[in-house]
């Protein structure tokens, strides 16, 4: 009787969104200033009046342009500002939000919610008017990466003013996730494909990166994800349309940007459409 209500236990847990696809963190570990950064706290609000945080690192310098930066599912900007500390100092602002349940932000973390809270922070960005007038780009890793994906192929706003999406360690499917971390365990193994059958199915990557283009897509995935297997950015790349690039690293997930050859990427996907956009004779409305 325990086993059967232990198995019950995780199939609801594998198949919550709060449970797998989101782990948020109360509290910060620690400020950009310790990192050696200038920084503004950002309140704004979702659409549905729920209160979000966020920081925004001003360029070290003449602005090349701005990083809408969007983190995995676990902790909170505290912690995954080391993947972009070091744009301002290349000439990026960077703006690093936290989604309902994370770290200062009000609400509890789940599906819509989370789009909710990225549009506020398009919005808010495109008022700024040292952003409004340089490439945008929207950076997503892990769960943020999924989030991007869907998020700039079916926001009319984002596709209008991004200059390029940039997407390292996103999944294939929500259930393809459950399925890959039930398979993980001898408790779960057996309830994988049930567990799928419970997930949320409307927001899959797959089925909407196609309708990024004629936006810029670089998707990057290491043959080391033991997270999120190589094998779904592969697919990801393959049910894309071009323009696209695709990097293949080696590391560890979320370890993309300790790298130096890594950086170097993405900062030349940065001004070759930085480039681009400004050739353009007019940014978009």
């Amino acid at each position: 009787m325990a086993q059967i209500a232990i198995s019950v236990f995780l199939i609801v847990m594998l198949a919550s969104c709060s449970g797998i696809f989101f782990y948020p963190y109360r509290g910060h570990l620690q400020t950009p200033d310790r990192l050696g950064l200038a920084y503004e706290n950002i309140y704004l609000k979702a659409a549905d009046g729920v209160q979000l945080h966020a920081w925004f690192l001003p360029a070290a310098g003449p602005a090349r342009g701005t990083v809408y930066f969007l983190h995995g599912n676990a902790e909170n900007i505290s912690t995954h500002i080391y993947s972009v500390r070091w744009l301002p100092d290349e000439g990026y602002n960077v703006l690093l939000l936290d989604y309902r349940g994370y770290g200062l932000s009000e609400g509890e973390a789940a599906l819509p919610g989370a789009l909710w809270d990225i549009k506020a922070g398009l919005q808010w960005l495109l008022e700024q008017r040292n952003v409004a007038d340089k490439p945008l780009y929207l950076l997503g890793q892990s769960l943020g990466a999924s989030l991007a994906i869907y998020f700039a192929a079916t926001d009319e706003q984002a596709r209008q003013h991004l200059s390029g999406v940039v997407s390292d360690a996103a999944f294939t499917r929500y259930r393809d996730i459950v399925r890959h971390v039930a398979a993980g365990s001898w408790l779960t193994w057996l309830f994988q494909y049930p567990a799928s059958w419970m997930v949320v199915k409307q927001y899959d990557p797959i089925d909407y990166i196609a309708r990024i283009t004629p936006l810029p897509l670089l998707l990057i995935h290491s043959r080391d994800d033991k997270v999120i297997p190589y094998q779904y950015g592969e697919r990801l790349y393959q049910a894309a349309a071009s323009p696209k690039q695709f990097l293949e690293t080696r590391g560890l997930h979320g370890g993309t940007f300790n790298e130096a050859a890594n950086r170097a990427v993405l900062l030349s996907f940065f001004e070759k459409n930085r480039k681009e956009v400004l050739a353009s004779p007019l940014l978009p409305d």
